[in-house]
């Protein structure tokens, strides 16, 4: 391995470079005597977060992204290898932002039950809006990963008016749709 400046331009053919910038030579020959000493990007792990901390994030990321529809903030909740399970959502997170995009303005999501273990998820929640006969009672399941929601599940069913409930009770909150 060549040990100076000079020697590598020479091995790489770039003589011409030699003497062009002499705070330029030593930095470089800094660098090479100081080889660095982090991890690169993929050894990288971020804090592992908590399970209430999870629940938190999946909160303000499922109302920054179908509340609110802002897609740039929303960028930093879902990971960019996020991995689609729907089977009415394209793959990765531009499939997801992509379905909202199309979505009528007035869809909304609430939330009624929250439940986390470890980096799994689990929201019970209602998205009213779509432009349906009924609103969609779901159950989504999200794992995380590095702080960022990974991976996606989840079960829909039309919500139930009080007519069509055979026990009586409605699907999401205290009381049926109107």
């Amino acid at each position: 391995m060549p040990e100076t400046i000079q020697e590598q331009n020479k091995a790489f053919g770039l003589e011409a470079f030699d003497g062009l910038c002499d705070m330029c030579d030593y930095l470089a020959e800094y660098f090479l005597s100081h080889p660095p000493s982090t991890t690169t990007h993929t050894e990288l792990t971020m804090p592992k977060t908590t399970p209430e901390q999870n629940k938190a994030l999946v909160l303000e990321a499922f109302d920054t992204l179908f509340n609110k529809r802002d897609y740039a903030a929303a960028e930093r909740f879902w990971s960019p290898t996020y991995i689609q399970h729907s089977a009415h959502i394209a793959p990765g997170r531009e499939g997801l932002f992509a379905l909202i995009r199309s979505s009528p303005a007035t869809l909304r999501y609430e939330n009624q039950l929250i439940v986390a273990d470890g980096d799994y998820v689990m929201t019970h929640g209602r998205f009213t809006g779509m432009g349906r006969p009924a609103a969609w009672i779901a159950a989504d399941v999200v794992r995380f990963e590095d702080g960022l929601l990974q991976e996606h599940w989840d079960v829909l069913q039309d919500e139930a008016s009080k007519a069509e409930s055979v026990s009586g009770l409605p699907m999401f909150g205290h009381s049926f749709p109107a």
